[in-house]
């Protein structure tokens, strides 16, 4: 159940302070940290749970965003980048670099805590 309410909350509290603050891409890891300081939880969980909050997050807006305009910055994006052009990679690249920051954060909150 923590690690629900973990996941839930690192995601909620990463979008709103992407939404509301002029934060750069980073911000999220403040927020990260400070959920895994209020959620008390094992290391390897509270970094399962920031990675999944924001690899969530940002996979699900990169999606909506490039359906948007029906994936042609992505796909040019990703023809530049060695992902053979293929939009889908680059979403998953962009959330697994949000997950790992978030999920560094998360057990860096961990820690602190201990």
């Amino acid at each position: 159940m923590k690690i629900a309410s973990a996941i839930l909350l690192t995601a909620f509290l990463g979008f709103v302070i992407g939404l509301y603050t002029s934060l750069p891409w980073w911000g999220f890891t403040v927020t990260s940290l400070l959920v895994s300081v209020a959620i008390h939880q094992k290391p390897w969980k509270a970094f399962v749970s920031g990675f999944s909050g924001m690899f969530l997050l940002w996979v699900l807006l990169a999606f909506l965003k490039d359906m948007a305009n029906e994936h042609i910055l992505s796909t040019k994006v990703a023809g530049i980048l060695p992902l053979g052009g293929s939009y889908f990679l680059l979403i998953l690249v962009t959330g697994l670099v949000s997950g790992l920051v978030s999920g560094a954060a998360a057990i860096t909150g961990s820690f602190l805590r201990k």
